[in-house]
């Protein structure tokens, strides 16, 4: 098993961080281990408390080096959120190679030339993103390489973020131990494994409700057109449950997940459970009945959100419909719900590999399997994420992150195989 085919995928999100591993066999993903943790340092998206997120970071890649029986070192990290905008790009170059092939450095020469455009001053460069290469006017090309040719061009999407929310995620990963390997659009990665091709031209929603947000991303024309988030979530389902039932969050989420479902209409009144008031301490009786008549209400609010703000966006007629996807939509009953509320072709995206085939791990395979196919046609060497376990003499991986962490503030430089724009989003904030 060669450790540089291993990718580490770091999902961040409002309810809960999750670490993947993944080896990459040729198009083949093996997932070998995974790790989550809750997380309390994100409210709706947005990073509230590092200390707390730094904690979870480092718990949820702890299971997951359990897990894989490796030392991860290095991960791939998501960003999501309102502050994200995406722009269209396009870059000319002349190929460098005398005898006209066209090599690494041509893809990376052309990229850089898209990126020559106006950026405001509070916003950075997260990704470039191709759509296409077109090679002396042949265009549709997907990988350049190798190909003869005078003129290369790009055409794809460049993705911007706020400097301070990329720097505080940045800073969160830092601070637990980590090296950014690369730096991902979740949605974008996702789509491209809940997504299909056909999907992708004719137009599709894709929806990942989460614990604290939902996320909208538009999908038409072979590309990533459009992406917004609400702020609510599954979470919000929950305090719902805690109020209605005078329970605490704590009993109402596995109230939840036990017994919870989406459609009253389905929902059984056999199904029963108890919970523990909160003030005199009695347990009171309720059924599967009951709790969906809490959970629909706010789930058809949530789907008619999602449906206002596709409109929004300018979409009114999708011919792909709704893929679903995120932990929530693992309440049962959540499908007939959305298609009687979106009136439209819905399907729930799970990933179709051993051990993570759950909505909820839709974000991590995507952006292993994204950053790789990226990695591959940018000619860029991320490193190994990975090292051996040290045995029981040596230092533990706590101990070692806890070394790392000293020269955390070390110029970027230092570390080989990280990507240039990290380093440009710290050389910003720590010259």
């Amino acid at each position: 098993m060669s450790r540089d085919e291993i990718y580490v995928s770091l999902d961040i999100g409002t309810s809960s961080v999750r670490v993947m591993v993944g080896e990459m066999n040729g198009r083949q993903l093996h997932v070998i281990g995974v790790g989550e943790a809750v997380s309390d340092g994100i409210k709706k998206g947005a990073i509230v408390d590092i200390d707390e997120t730094v904690y979870a970071i480092e718990s949820a890649v702890t299971q997951a080096e359990r897990t894989a029986g490796l030392t991860i070192e290095k991960a791939i990290v998501g960003v999501n959120g309102n502050h994200i905008q995406l722009q269209p790009c396009h870059g000319v170059v002349a190929v460098s190679d005398p005898n006209r092939e066209i090599g690494a450095d041509d893809i990376e020469r052309v990229l850089d030339a898209a990126q020559v455009l106006s950026i405001p001053p509070e916003r950075e460069v997260v990704d470039v993103v191709p759509s296409q290469f077109i090679v002396d006017g042949l265009d549709e090309i997907t990988d350049p390489r190798g190909m003869i040719g005078v003129r290369l061009e790009m055409e794809g999407m460049i993705i911007t973020a706020s400097k301070t929310v990329l720097h505080n995620l940045l800073r969160c990963v830092e601070k637990a131990g980590l090296e950014v390997a690369d730096i991902c659009l979740q949605p974008l990665a996702a789509g491209s494994v809940a997504i299909s091709k056909d999907e992708r031209s004719l137009g599709v929603a894709l929806v990942d409700i989460g614990g604290g947000s939902t996320t909208v991303s538009v999908f038409e024309q072979g590309r990533l057109q459009a992406v917004s988030v609400l702020p609510i979530g599954g979470d919000h389902i929950t305090n719902d449950i805690s109020v209605g039932l005078r329970t605490s969050t704590e009993d109402a989420e596995q109230a939840k997940i036990d017994y919870g479902h989406a459609f009253i209409d389905e929902a059984s009144d056999d199904v029963t459970f108890s919970l523990v008031t909160i003030g005199n301490g009695v347990e009171e009786a309720y059924s599967q009945y009951e709790m969906a008549h809490i959970i629909e209400p706010r789930l058809e609010e949530v789907f008619e959100m999602v449906e206002a703000e596709i409109a929004k966006l300018g979409y009114y007629d999708l011919p792909g419909g709704y893929a679903l996807t995120g932990g929530t939509v693992m309440l049962p009953g959540i499908l007939e719900l959305a298609r009687d509320v979106l009136n439209q072709g819905v399907r729930i995206a799970i990933p179709d590999h051993i051990g993570v085939r759950e909505p909820k791990y839709t974000n991590g395979i995507g952006l292993i399997e994204f950053a790789q196919r990226n990695v591959k046609i940018q000619g860029k060497e991320v490193g190994a994420a990975v090292a051996p376990l040290e045995d029981e003499h040596g230092p533990t991986t706590v101990e070692k992150r806890a070394v790392k962490q000293e020269t955390v503030n070390q110029d970027d430089s230092d570390r080989p195989g990280i990507k240039k724009r990290v380093k440009n989003v710290f050389r910003v904030f720590f010259e």
